[in-house]
C-alpha cells in the first residue's frame, strides 16, 4: 500500500512548478579571537662557545702564578793563594784553596684562606791548606811531613715548612716545622781527621723544631716583619752515629756535648714554648741591598718541670759532674743536670749586588744552647763571588 502511494506522488511532484529560495545578509559579526599555534617540534639551545686549549692553558698558568710565589737563587765563591818556595822561605805564606757555595729557595702557595710557606737554605764550603805533621818511621824516629789537607769551613742546611689558615687580614694560625743538619763529616781539627776524631755528620747532630701557634704579618711594605708565638712547641736533637756519641773532645764525650741522656740514647725531646721573628726587606729600585734576619727561641719549661738531679748553680753543677765522671760505673740516672735554659738562634744575611751576577754577602750567626756550651757561639763569614736570584713575581 505504501508503495502504491509513492508511485502516485511522483507524477504530482514532476508537474509542480519550480521553486527557489533567497537569503539576505544584513550584518556580519566579525569578532577577533586569539589564535594559538602549537609547535610540536622541541627547541634545543645551542652553545656557540667551544673548548680552546691555548686559552685553557693560559688561564691555568695565570692561576698558578697567582697562587704561587717562588724565589730561588745561589752563589759560588772561591779564593786561590799560591807562593813559590823562595817567597815562602823569605816572607812566609801558605798555599790555599777555598771554595764555598750557597743555595736558597722560598716558595709560598696560597689558596683562599690556606697557605704553605717553604724555605730551604744550604751552605757548603771547603778549603785546602798544607799541614805539617810528624810521622813515625820504622826505626822509631820521627820526621815532618807536609801534606795538603781539605777541611770544611761551613756546612749546614735548614728546611722550614709553615702551613697556616688566615683568621684576619694580618693574623693567622698554624704550625712551623723546622729541620737542620749538615752534609759531610766534621772533625776536631785539620790534623785530626780519623774516625775516632769525628764530631759531626749527617743527622749527628740533627735538630727538629715543631711549633703550634699564631702568626702576625705586618701589612706595611717598608717593615715586613713576621712574628710567630707558639704556646706549644717541641724541640728534638738526634745523634744517629754511635761513633760520634762515644768520641771525646773538649773533655766530654759526644753524647754529653749534644745534651743526650746517655751514650745509648740517640735522641732527646723537650716540650715547651717558642717565639720566632723574621724580617726580609730589599732596598733600592734595583734591589742592590737586601737584609734578612731570623730569631728563634725555645724554652723547654714542660720538660724542665719533671727533670731530675737539677743543680742551678753552675759551679756546683761542674763539681758534681766531675765527681760523677770520676766515679767508676756511675749510673746514668745519677748524672747531674742543669735546669733547662732557653735556646736562641739568630741568623743575619746582608746581600750587596754590584751587578746582576756579582754580589757581596755577609753572614753572621749567633747560637746559644746551654746544654752544649755555657758560652755564646758566633760565626761570621764575608764572601764575594757569583750570585743569581730568580723571582716569578
Amino acid at each position: 500500500m505504501k508503495f502504491h502511494s509513492l508511485l502516485l506522488l511522483l507524477p504530482a511532484l514532476a508537474a509542480a512548478p519550480s521553486a527557489s529560495a533567497q537569503f539576505s545578509i544584513d550584518e556580519v559579526d566579525a569578532r577577533q579571537e586569539n589564535v594559538t599555534f602549537r609547535d610540536p617540534v622541541k627547541s634545543t639551545p645551542v652553545d656557540v662557545a667551544y673548548f680552546n686549549r691555548a686559552r685553557y692553558r693560559a688561564e691555568r698558568a695565570a692561576i698558578r702564578k697567582e697562587r704561587n710565589k717562588l724565589e730561588f737563587g745561589g752563589g759560588l765563591q772561591g779564593a786561590l793563594t799560591s807562593y813559590n818556595d823562595p817567597w815562602i822561605k823569605v816572607s812566609g805564606g801558605d798555599n790555599s784553596i777555598a771554595l764555598m757555595a750557597n743555595l736558597f729557595l722560598n716558595h709560598t702557595y696560597t689558596k683562599n684562606l690556606f697557605s704553605v710557606e717553604t724555605k730551604f737554605i744550604a751552605k757548603f764550603g771547603y778549603n785546602r791548606m798544607k799541614v805539617e805533621t810528624e810521622v813515625k818511621n820504622e826505626d822509631g824516629s820521627t820526621s815532618t811531613s807536609s801534606n795538603g789537607v781539605w777541611f770544611k769551613n761551613q756546612d749546614e742546611f735548614d728546611l722550614s715548612v709553615a702551613p697556616s689558615f688566615k683568621m684576619t687580614k694580618n693574623w693567622s694560625y698554624g704550625a712551623i716545622f723546622k729541620f737542620r743538619s749538615q752534609f759531610a763529616n766534621g772533625y776536631i781539627s785539620r790534623t785530626q781527621q780519623e774516625d775516632i776524631e769525628r764530631k759531626s755528620a749527617f743527622m749527628a747532630p740533627g735538630y727538629l723544631d715543631i711549633s703550634l701557634g699564631i702568626t702576625y704579618k705586618c701589612p706595611k711594605p717598608k717593615f715586613p716583619i713576621v712574628v710567630n708565638i707558639s704556646p706549644i712547641a717541641l724541640s728534638a736533637v738526634f745523634v744517629e752515629s754511635a761513633q760520634i756519641r762515644e768520641n771525646k773532645w773538649d773533655k766530654k764525650e759526644g753524647w754529653q756535648t749534644y745534651g743526650l741522656a746517655g751514650p745509648d740514647k740517640s735522641s732527646k725531646y723537650e716540650g715547651g714554648s717558642s717565639v720566632q721573628i723574621d724580617f726580609d726587606r730589599t732596598f733600592g729600585r734595583k734591589g742592590i741591598f737586601r737584609y734578612r734576619t731570623s730569631v728563634f727561641s725555645f724554652y723547654g719549661w714542660i720538660t724542665d718541670i719533671g727533670q731530675r738531679n737539677k743543680i742551678s748553680d753552675y759551679s756546683d753543677y761542674m763539681h758534681a759532674l766531675d765527681e760523677w765522671n770520676n766515679t767508676e760505673n756511675a749510673p746514668i740516672s745519677a748524672k747531674p743536670n742543669l735546669p733547662i735554659h732557653p735556646t736562641v738562634r739568630w741568623t743575619n744575611t746582608i746581600d750587596i749586588k754590584a751587578t746582576k751576577y756579582l754580589s757581596t754577602t755577609l753572614n753572621f750567626e749567633l747560637y746559644y744552647n746551654r746544654a752544649q756550651n755555657v758560652d755564646v757561639q758566633t760565626k761570621t763569614l764575608l764572601s764575594v763571588g757569583l750570585a743569581y736570584t730568580f723571582k716569578n713575581k
